[in-house]
C-alpha cells in the first residue's frame, strides 16, 4: 500500500516520471492490482488513481497504456464495481482521460446493453465527477448508428437531459454542460429515430429542445451556447424540428450568426460557421434568414482572413450553403470585398480540408449564370480548379470539383475555350471510367455541356478521346442518370447538319452501332420517358443530315421502333418520334420519294393518319399535318 501511494505521488504532475514508470513495465502490475476483486478496495483505488494519473501524460504515454489493454481493463472493472463508490469514480476518470486521446480506443467499450444501461445509470445518479466522466466517454464512443441506437435504448437521452438543467441564479458550468451537449449531438447526428426520441424526452417540465433553447442565450458561456445550437441544428437536420420552428429561427440560427462575429475567439467563430453551414445547407428559407442576420457576410469574410485552416474551412462551407439556391444571396456573396481572391487562394491551400471547402464554395457560386460570365472569368477560377483536379485529388474533392466543371463548361461560359487547352476533355473522359457512379455522371455531364453548340473540332476531339467502346459501356451503365447524359452527349455531338454529315462520314459504322443500341435497347427497355425521348431526339438529329438519313433508313429495326412510338401513350414520346419522321420524309431533298415509299410500307403513313385523328394528340396536329403534306404522292 505504501509503495502504491509513493508511486502515485511521484507521477502526479510529472510527465517525465510518468514516462519512466511506464517504461519500467509497472503498468501490467497496476492493472492486476486494480482489477483483482479479492484485494483490499483501498489498494484497488490507489492503483486506479495511479493509472488515471498516467493517462494524463503525453500522447505517447496514453498510446502505451492503450497497447497494454488499460482501456479494456477499466471497462471490465466498470461492469462489477459498486455504483457510487470512489473506485467507480476513479475508473471513470481514468477512462475519460484515455478516451480524450485521439484516436480513442472505442473498441474497448462493447455495445453491451447491460453495461450501457449501467453507465447511463451512473450518468443519472452518481457523483457529479462520475456523471461528467461517463457522459464524456459515451460522447466519444458514439460514432455511428449502432452506438446511437444502443445508447438510446439504454436511456442516454434522459441522462443527457438531466445534465442540461441549470438551476435558477446559478452559474452554468461548461465542464458539466459541454459533455452532455456533445453526447446529445453525437446521438442525434443524421439519425431521425434518435432525434425523435430526444425531441420527446423531458426532464422535469422541460423537453430537450426547451432546455437547449435556454442555453443559446447571450448570458451563457460561448462554448455552451455553441454546443447547444449544434444540438438544435442536428435535431432539425434529422427531421425532429421543422425549419420554421421558433427554436431554430429565434434560437440556433441567430446564436450561430452572433458567434461568427469578430468579438469572439477564432476557434468559436470557426466552429459556429461550420455548424451554421450544416443548418442552412438545404433549406432556402434558412439561407435567406441567415444571409441578413447579424452582418453575417462581413463576419464570414473576416473569418476567411483568419490564419487557422479550421476558420477558413468553416467560412467557405458557410458561404457554400448560403449560396446554394438563391441568386440574390450569391450576388451578396460575390460582392463581399475580396472574397473571390480568397476562394482562389483557398483552392491553392495546401490543407486538403481548406481546398475542398473552397471548391464547395466555388461550386455553389457557379450555379449563377451571371457569375460564370463575369466574376469567374475575371478571376480565372478554372485555372486553380483544373490544377487541383489534375493533382490526384481525393474522391470527395474529385466529386465536388467535377460538379463545378459541369457548370464552368456550360455553353455561355467564357471559361470553356481555355479549359479545353488545359486538357479538360481528357480529364472528363477519364472520369467516365471511374467505379463511382457520381464521378461517371459528372464526367459525362460535363462532356455533354462541352459538346453543346460546340465547334466541329471540339466534337471530334470528344469522340476521339472518349471512344465508341466507352460510349457503349456508358449506354449500358447501371445508373439511369449516366445513360441519360450519355444520350444527351450523343444528341449534342450529332447536331448541326454540317457537323452531323462530317462526323457520320468519319465514324458512320461506329456511331450507327451506338445509335442502334441507344434506340433499340433504350426504347425497348423499362427506362423513364425522359431517357427514351433523348434516344428519339438523337435519331431526329441524324435524320436532319443530308447524307446520314440513309444510315437510319438502312436499319429496319430502328424504323419499326419509330412507327411504334408514333402510337405511344406518352405525348412527349409521340412528339419526339414525329420530329424524327418529319426529318426523314421532308421532300425536296435527295432520295425523299424513296424514303417516303419505304416508310409508308412500314406503316408510318398510317400511323401519322391515326395520330391526326386522335383527340388526345390535338396539340400535335399541326406537326402531323406538316409531315403528312410531304407524302402528297401517297395521300
Amino acid at each position: 500500500m505504501e509503495a502504491l501511494v509513493t508511486l502515485k505521488n511521484s507521477v502526479i504532475g510529472s510527465n517525465r516520471q510518468k514516462s519512466s514508470v511506464i517504461s519500467q513495465g509497472v503498468v501490467p502490475r497496476l492493472l492486476q492490482l486494480m482489477s483483482e476483486e479479492s484485494l483490499d478496495p483501498n489498494i484497488r483505488l490507489e492503483a486506479t488513481i495511479t493509472i488515471g494519473s498516467l493517462a494524463k501524460g503525453t500522447p505517447e504515454n496514453i498510446d502505451s497504456l492503450i497497447e497494454k489493454g488499460t482501456a479494456t481493463a477499466l471497462v471490465e472493472m466498470l461492469k462489477t464495481v459498486p455504483l457510487g463508490s470512489k473506485l467507480a469514480e476513479a475508473a471513470l476518470c481514468a477512462l475519460r482521460s484515455i478516451f480524450s486521446h485521439k484516436p480513442a480506443p472505442v473498441d474497448a467499450l462493447p455495445a453491451d446493453m447491460r453495461l450501457l444501461t449501467r453507465l447511463t445509470q451512473i450518468a443519472r445518479e452518481d457523483s457529479q465527477e462520475a456523471r461528467t466522466s461517463v457522459i464524456r466517454v459515451l460522447a466519444v464512443w458514439c460514432s455511428g448508428t449502432v452506438e446511437q441506437e444502443a445508447l438510446t435504448c439504454a436511456g442516454a437521452c434522459s441522462a443527457a437531459a438531466a445534465m442540461l438543467v441549470v438551476p435558477p441564479r446559478s452559474v452554468p458550468s461548461p465542464s458539466r454542460l459541454v459533455p452532455a451537449l456533445e453526447l446529445l449531438a453525437a446521438m442525434c447526428f443524421k439519425n431521425p429515430n434518435v432525434a425523435q426520441v430526444a425531441l420527446n424526452t423531458r426532464h422535469g417540465d422541460k423537453s430537450i429542445p426547451e432546455l437547449l433553447m435556454c442555453l443559446v442565450s447571450r448570458d451563457k458561456p460561448l462554448v455552451v451556447a455553441l454546443k447547444a445550437a449544434k444540438c438544435l441544428t442536428f435535431l432539425q437536420r434529422a427531421g425532429a424540428l421543422p425549419a420554421d420552428d421558433s427554436r431554430i429561427v429565434f434560437g440556433a440560427l441567430p446564436c450561430l450568426a452572433r458567434l461568427c462575429t469578430k468579438e469572439n475567439t477564432e476557434d468559436i467563430r470557426a466552429s459556429a460557421a461550420e455548424v451554421l453551414a450544416y443548418l442552412t445547407e438545404v433549406d432556402t428559407s434558412l439561407q435567406r434568414l441567415a444571409a441578413i442576420s447579424n452582418h453575417l457576410m462581413s463576419s464570414l469574410a473576416d473569418i476567411v482572413n483568419c490564419q487557422s485552416a479550421a476558420a477558413k474551412q468553416g467560412a467557405f462551407k458557410c458561404f457554400a450553403s448560403l449560396g446554394a439556391n438563391d441568386e440574390d444571396i450569391r450576388k451578396m456573396i460575390i460582392e463581399t470585398h475580396g472574397l473571390m481572391v480568397h476562394v482562389v487562394n483557398g483552392l491553392n491551400n495546401p490543407d486538403p480540408c481548406v481546398s475542398l471547402a473552397a471548391v464547395r464554395c466555388l461550386h455553389s457560386l457557379s450555379r449563377s449564370v451571371q457569375q460564370l460570365r463575369t466574376t469567374f472569368q475575371d478571376h480565372a477560377v478554372w485555372k486553380p480548379l483544373m490544377q487541383l483536379l489534375n493533382d490526384s485529388p481525393g474522391p470527395e474533392l474529385l466529386n465536388v470539383g467535377s460538379s463545378t466543371l459541369c457548370n464552368l463548361l456550360l455553353e455561355f461560359s467564357p471559361a470553356k475555350e481555355p479549359m479545353l487547352d488545359q486538357g479538360a476533355v481528357e480529364m472528363l473522359c477519364n472520369l467516365t471510367k471511374m467505379s463511382d457512379p457520381a464521378l461517371r455522371l459528372n464526367g459525362i455531364w460535363a462532356l455533354m455541356n462541352m459538346a453543346f453548340q460546340a465547334e466541329q473540332k471540339v466534337k471530334q476531339r470528344i469522340l476521339c478521346c472518349l471512344g465508341t467502346e466507352q460510349m457503349f459501356r456508358l449506354l449500358g451503365d447501371s445508373d439511369t442518370r449516366v445513360i441519360m447524359k450519355m444520350l444527351g452527349l450523343l444528341r449534342n455531338l450529332l447536331s448541326t447538319r454540317q457537323h452531323i454529315d462530317a462526323i457520320m462520314s468519319e465514324y458512320s459504322s461506329q456511331v450507327m452501332q451506338l445509335v442502334r443500341q441507344a434506340v433499340i435497347v433504350v426504347l425497348e427497355g423499362s427506362y423513364p420517358a425522359e431517357v427514351k425521348e433523348q434516344a428519339l431526339c438523337i435519331l431526329g438529329n441524324i435524320g436532319d443530315g443530308e447524307k446520314s438519313k440513309d444510315l437510319i433508313m438502312a436499319n429496319e429495326d430502328v424504323l419499326r421502333k419509330l412507327v411504334d412510338y408514333l402510337a405511344h401513350p406518352e405525348s412527349k414520346l409521340q412528339e419526339a418520334a414525329l420530329f424524327v419522321a418529319g426529318n426523314l420524309v421532308w421532300r425536296g431533298e435527295a432520295g425523299a420519294a424513296a424514303r417516303q415509299q419505304r416508310l409508308a410500307e412500314l406503316g408510318l403513313l398510317r400511323a401519322l393518319k391515326l395520330l391526326r385523328a386522335s383527340h388526345h394528340a390535338a396539340h400535335l396536329h399541326d406537326k402531323v399535318k406538316t409531315a403528312l403534306a410531304q407524302f402528297n404522292e401517297f395521300t
